[in-house]
């Protein structure tokens, strides 16, 4: 058998993108010489990588066991490349990130990141836990940062940081009333309160869901959203109460637009994580960048 690392290159970039003309574009290709190289390299291994249907190309079970395998050949040849023209292996990594962390943690977190890795090159993707897992488990991304948790083994997750979670309402709404009122709040203050949420799959959905939801007698969950921004704008309208980063809501409070409720009595720390694949090939650059995160959550 005679595979080339553009076959190779192919095969991973169709894994990524889901069909031949996105993976053409990554690896720039024509469309057919794309679909060539990856027909040739099927044909030499006596089996098909995917599974067809329609334009979509969905790993099969040979497809998802070869793929780790192939991106740790590439990650090294491409090492190997470059310490050979005398260069040190350059940093061009794929981050996810879920919406809080990606608003309000990232920005600062990638500009220091640069200044001591000028030449890096980030491509970050935002979305909610579930679709940074998933991303993940199927290499799109090499590394995540998430709010809630992950329970596949395949999957690695690196304790970060810690957040702060807060319940919070307009100073209108009848609970900030009684908190100027130095009232003391209790779990029965908040059963028939509207509550405005995220998604199913966030995790700060998943929070509120195990530390909130079990002390409330049939909540009333009247609207739904998939970003923190609109949620609070939303609340500070004076519709409802909300769970949300202590990151999300601060500057809302500070412009007078929103009041935190004191809610000793719920434990709303939760962890942030990175996320990687344990079976992902882990080069110079990717190694750089989980060792600068993790010095910077303990700095």
């Amino acid at each position: 058998m005679r595979m080339t690392l553009r076959q190779l290159a192919v095969f991973v970039a169709v894994a990524q993108e889901g069909t031949v003309t996105r993976a053409s574009d990554a690896v720039r290709l024509t469309q057919s010489a794309a679909s060539m190289a990856l027909s040739d390299l099927e044909d030499g291994l006596g089996s098909p990588l995917f599974d067809r249907q329609g334009k979509r190309l969905q790993l099969n079970d040979l497809g998802r066991y070869l793929l780790p395998q192939a991106l740790e050949i590439l990650g090294r040849c491409e090492a190997f490349e470059q310490v050979a023209r005398g260069e040190l292996q350059g940093i061009d990594l794929r981050l996810g990130a879920t919406l809080t962390i990606s608003d309000y943690l990232i920005p600062q977190l990638v500009t220091d990141f640069f200044i001591q890795y000028p030449k890096a090159n980030l491509q970050l993707q935002s979305g909610n836990t579930r679709q940074m897992i998933d991303a993940v488990n199927q290499y799109q991304l090499d590394v995540a940062f998430i709010e809630g948790s992950c329970n596949m083994p395949q999957l690695q997750c690196i304790p970060w940081q810690s957040d702060e979670l807060a319940i919070c309402c307009a100073p209108n709404h009848a609970l900030a009333q009684l908190k100027s009122q130095q009232h003391k709040f209790s779990a029965d203050d908040f059963v028939d309160v509207d509550w405005i949420l995220r998604e199913q799959g966030s995790g700060t959905r998943e929070v509120f869901d195990q530390m909130i939801l079990p002390n409330l007698d049939h909540p009333n969950i009247r609207l739904t959203l998939g970003h923190n921004e609109t949620i609070l704008n939303v609340v500070a309208q004076g519709l409802g109460i909300t769970c949300a980063s202590t990151l999300a809501i601060q500057p809302f409070v500070e412009k007078g637009q929103l009041v935190i409720l004191d809610t000793p009595f719920w434990n709303l720390t939760r962890q942030l994580y990175l996320l990687v694949h344990r079976q992902k090939y882990q080069g110079p650059g990717l190694k750089a960048f989980l060792d600068y995160c993790q010095k910077q959550a303990n700095a």
